[in-house]
């Protein structure tokens, strides 16, 4: 009986959830015993048009070019998984959208900007195709991806972890960084992936997981007002990774003041 086939494309992004995929170490290892791994140009493999049982995605949707190529994708592909934040909600670049100002930029930036073909934004790939399953983190982790490659090959949909960080800061017995510190910690608002990484170290949470379940934004953004953070800070809490985030996005701009995007 043959193995499973998968894919992980690369759109616009910084490869860094390729590469914590590489760094799954033993992970990674089972991985590539339960499956046959077609297209992965960051491991060596390279059969673009194959068609698979799963193809992971990496990057936001920035051109024209990547619209026809994710098509394709999910013509060759049973699932899709989108694979970070790039994927999941435009990532980063996704920034730009939030004052158009692509063309702006362009003009500046490059000597001959009529060689630069991109959309006027930066999209997530479900703003072009159906996506069977989210993975979010800026990265990833291997435990996330082995365990959703898991239950795909089980016939079962993957478990779509929601718990807020502050949650696995009680598992992980983290002290909490906003009550003992007053730092402006994300956790409240953001869903679990990480392990609590920046609160265990004494950092605040600046929301790299995406959006939790239920996310109470508004009432963050009173405790975080009540910290002493200005209207442009408590923007960029929002606005920064999962900018796109509809929970996200909806409360960012609340306090998003006239010349925030030129800051």
């Amino acid at each position: 009986m043959s193995k499973p086939r998968i894919a992980v494309h690369k759109f616009s992004s910084c490869d860094g959830c390729q590469l914590a995929f590489l760094n799954a170490g033993e992970d990674l290892l089972t991985l590539g015993a339960l499956v046959d791994i077609r297209h992965f140009l960051e491991a060596g493999f390279a059969e673009e048009g194959a068609e698979v049982d799963i193809a992971f995605v990496e990057g936001s949707i920035s051109t024209p070019d990547e619209v026809e190529r994710i098509r394709r994708v999910r013509a060759n592909s049973r699932h899709l998984v989108t694979l970070g934040a790039c994927a999941t909600a435009g990532g980063l670049q996704a920034l730009r959208n939030l004052d158009d100002s692509n063309e702006d930029w362009k003009q500046a930036i490059y000597a001959q900007p009529e060689f630069i073909h991109t959309l006027a934004h930066a999209e997530p790939v479900h703003a072009h195709v159906k996506v069977d399953f989210e993975l979010w983190g800026c990265p990833v982790n291997g435990r996330q991806v082995l365990a959703a490659v898991r239950q795909l090959l089980f016939g079962v949909a993957p478990l779509d972890e929601r718990d807020k960080v502050c949650m696995e800061c009680k598992r992980q017995h983290a002290v909490c960084v906003m009550v003992t510190q007053g730092k402006p910690c994300m956790g409240p608002v953001t869903r679990t992936g990480c392990g609590a990484l920046c609160p265990r170290f004494g950092r605040d949470c600046y929301a790299c997981f995406g959006p939790a379940e239920n996310a109470n934004t508004a009432a963050l953004a009173r405790r975080l007002e009540g910290l002493g953070l200005p209207p442009v800070d408590i923007a960029r809490r929002f606005l920064f990774i999962n900018s796109q985030a509809p929970a996200f996005r909806e409360e960012g701009l609340r306090h998003y003041p006239p010349g925030f995007a030129d800051d």
